[in-house]
């Protein structure tokens, strides 16, 4: 009598945070409390007298510095859509921080940010991590000098400046987190082309994903890649365990999240299903073709 052998959970180990947590888990650890958020409420009325200023000196001094300038492509004079899409962008952003915006959309927002920073923006501008922190300074300078010339007493301004920082210092966090996945995706010797269907495409906005990989790469760091670029799919693609890791001389054991595909999700490598061929160990190489299909037709 012939046995049904199982096939073994494909399971991804070492995924990013998901933005949402990743969030909630640092604005947690910086204490952004009720004090900070009083002292931010009460300054946020003079910055936003301000948020216009604020806006188009910003963009009017990243112009003049020939390093950002270059950046934006700005060496010959202002592309003025550009400056417009630009000055757009930084007055949404603005807006919802000083309304000190803590929800998760939120955090995809700012993950997203730091993934256009990485170059994979609709002008696929490359802005270096240091010119993203560096930024993420002045608006605290600017905040600074608009509450004092706002003539706020001294212990609101070093309140809502305590709790300003942690904010945007999160805020950052997010963004890098973005920049990294993105950055990752372009990192290795050859390509891998990942082919979406049905409502992944509308769910992520295109019907083909590239990932590039080193030799000797595996359908797992394809898969790591893919769903650390697209964390939005994740509750819908994935399921969390938990699973314990004995770190040898320590003490202590360590418990870690995998991710198992969901039921009705396939994955397939040049059209065969890797649960019954090979699981996510297999080898990738240059050619290869990975598709992805959620479940139903």
């Amino acid at each position: 009598m012939a046995t049904t052998v199982n096939a073994p959970p494909l399971e991804l180990h070492e995924l990013m945070p998901e933005p949402g947590e990743e969030w909630q888990r640092m604005l947690r650890f910086v204490a952004l409390e009720g004090g900070d958020k009083r002292a931010m409420a009460a300054s946020a009325e003079p910055l936003l007298r301000r948020a216009h200023e604020l806006v188009v000196g910003t963009y009017d001094y990243l112009r003049t510095v020939p390093e950002t300038a270059a950046i934006l492509g700005w060496e010959d004079g202002v592309d003025e859509a550009h400056l417009e899409e630009r000055r757009r962008f930084f007055a949404v952003w603005l807006t919802r921080t000083l309304g000190m915006d803590t929800g998760d959309e939120f955090a995809a927002y700012l993950y997203r940010a730091g993934k256009f920073h990485a170059g994979h923006g609709p002008r696929q501008i490359h802005t270096p991590p240091a010119y993203v922190t560096a930024s993420i300074g002045l608006v605290l300078a600017s905040f600074a000098r608009f509450m004092a010339e706002a003539n706020l007493e001294a212990d609101v301004v070093a309140g809502a400046m305590g709790g300003w920082n942690k904010y945007l210092m999160v805020q950052l966090h997010l963004m890098l987190m973005g920049y990294e996945a993105a950055k990752e995706m372009g990192r290795g010797d050859f390509p891998i082309k990942v082919a979406l269907f049905a409502r992944l495409r509308t769910l992520l906005g295109t019907s083909v994903a590239s990932v590039q990989v080193d030799e000797g790469a595996t359908m797992q760091d394809v898969l790591r890649k893919f769903f650390n670029y697209f964390p939005a799919i994740r509750n819908d693609a994935l399921a969390r365990a938990w699973q314990s890791e004995d770190e040898g001389e320590s003490l202590w054991i360590e418990v870690v999240p995998v991710y198992r595909l969901k039921r009705g999700w396939r994955v397939l490598l040049n059209g065969r299903n890797v649960e019954y061929g090979g699981g996510l160990d297999q080898r990738m190489g240059a050619g290869d073709n990975v598709s992805i299909f959620p479940p139903g037709r």
